[in-house]
């Protein structure tokens, strides 16, 4: 099937992309703040209980995350500076309000994150999907007080209509497309992708790759610092994608402390949100 939501451009060929004050990298946590409906397969960290109902173990692995993890990684965030990109299950407006009330304070950045990550974002008709839609933008909308600029699918789902219905909804970019290092045009006028990370992701390295924490830092200067160096002639982003049930244990902590201060030490790094990414580029773009 041909690809006709977004055309190839390789990125050596573009205009040249300059962030704010001269900034090479804009860096940003994607920050998946998640409700899993109890009796509902979902994200594990052992399948060997997933089809129960319940399943204590992974079901309260998850639930760590809202419970205590958070609340830790909050503290680090606060102590470098960073305002996360918080990829928001409307779901968690109803189960969670502490952690909106405590994201309102701080003036997180909030991105549609469909309504549960016990449901991908598959299989529905336009109608459906632009119903399904526009419920999950209004609840996080009026929960936050914020109009919604991204969006993220429940893992990293869309529909061939997803992005026009979005476009209608007033948003403007998604983070589905982990294709680049840099924002890049959709084929639906007005909206772009953003880059994330599927990568450097905390799922992927300490799941199905069993990193250690100093394997999880040492992968993020790594990150970093090649980007840092391809920015030398154009603007690159880079995404450091976490769920509090995971980045959020306690013998985690200090390497994500690590990796952050890495990162914010360093001189030419715009500390952003996706919002302001996206923003940014539409209108530089424009």
């Amino acid at each position: 099937m041909t690809n006709t939501l977004y055309d190839y451009s390789p990125i050596i060929d573009r205009p040249r992309i300059a962030w704010p004050n001269g900034a090479r990298v804009a860096f940003y946590v994607g920050l998946n703040v998640e409700h899993f409906e109890l009796g509902k397969p979902s994200t594990s960290i052992w399948e060997g209980t997933a089809h129960l109902r319940p399943d204590p173990l992974n079901h309260g692995w998850r639930d760590y995350g809202a419970r205590v993890g958070i609340w830790r990684m909050i503290e680090t965030f606060d102590r470098h500076g960073i305002r996360p990109s918080v990829l928001l299950n409307a779901d968690v407006v109803e189960h969670y309000p502490q952690i909106i009330e405590t994201g309102q304070q701080r003036n997180w950045a909030w991105l549609a994150h469909g309504k549960t990550n016990s449901m991908l974002h598959t299989d529905l008709a336009p109608d459906e999907e632009r119903r399904f839609l526009k419920d999950v933008v209004a609840t996080i909308e009026r929960a936050t007080g914020q109009r919604l600029k991204g969006w993220m699918g429940p893992g990293l789902t869309e529909t061939f209509e997803t992005p026009r219905i979005l476009k209608e909804l007033g948003l403007s970019y998604v983070l589905d497309w982990t294709a680049d290092d840099q924002p890049f045009p959709l084929n639906v006028p007005g909206m772009i992708s953003v880059p994330y990370s599927v990568e450097l992701n905390d799922l992927i390295l300490f799941g199905p790759r069993g990193f250690t924490g100093e394997e999880f830092y040492q992968s993020v200067i790594d990150q970093f610092d090649q980007l840092y160096a391809d920015s030398a002639e154009s603007g690159r982003v880079m995404a450091l994608a976490l769920h509090p049930f995971t980045m959020g244990q306690a013998f985690r902590a200090k390497y994500l402390d690590k990796a952050l201060g890495y990162i914010a030490s360093h001189d030419g790094v715009w500390l952003t949100t996706s919002d302001d990414i996206a923003e940014h580029y539409l209108r530089g773009s424009a």
